[in-house]
């Protein structure tokens, strides 16, 4: 059975005109819910964690099995009660490690702030994509985001750390 993904992720960021108002916040290398802080209050729910199926790009990605169990973390990212951004983490079983414990422990804690302040962490190449209706993370991306979208601006990152591997991916609610 071959699975047609929704668009293909990209390591650079296309100069759409609907891309415009969300360069700067789709470039920034640095850690979202610090950039969120700078901007205002910021507060996060988590939405679930669990363990699942990765979606078939989040298992090419990482190169491991898309039959295989991951662990996911969903979160609403929000600036002064307002939905900036829906955070999808995944991090596969094995190898088990620190980041495991970490991951299990962080409650109502961001991951950023985690991967942003130890210093072993190491961030990959960032990918972009405007995701739509056949994207697995569009569906509960827009039901968070409350108004009817025909697609959403989304970034991914790879983090390592001592041997294991997570991939963040943050779907950006419509600014305005």
């Amino acid at each position: 059975m071959t699975i047609r993904l929704a668009r293909r992720w990209r390591t650079t960021l296309t100069h759409a005109p609907d891309s415009a108002p969300f360069r700067r916040w789709l470039l920034y290398r640095g850690s979202l819910t610090a950039r969120i802080r700078a901007h205002g209050r910021f507060s996060l729910r988590v939405l679930r964690q669990t363990q699942a199926l990765p979606t078939p790009d989040e298992a090419a990605a990482l190169a491991i099995d898309a039959r295989k169990r991951v662990h996911v973390r969903e979160v609403a990212l929000y600036c002064d009660g307002r939905i900036v951004a829906f955070a999808h983490t995944v991090l596969p079983l094995q190898p088990r490690g620190a980041l495991t414990r970490w991951l299990a422990r962080l409650g109502a804690r961001s991951l950023g702030s985690l991967l942003f302040t130890h210093p072993r962490f190491a961030r990959g190449e960032m990918t972009f994509c405007r995701i739509d209706r056949r994207h697995p993370l569009f569906a509960p991306a827009t039901a968070l985001v409350g108004t009817a979208q025909r697609t959403l601006w989304a970034r991914r990152s790879d983090f390592v750390f001592a041997g294991q591997r997570v991939l963040v991916t943050e779907v950006f609610a419509p600014l305005g």
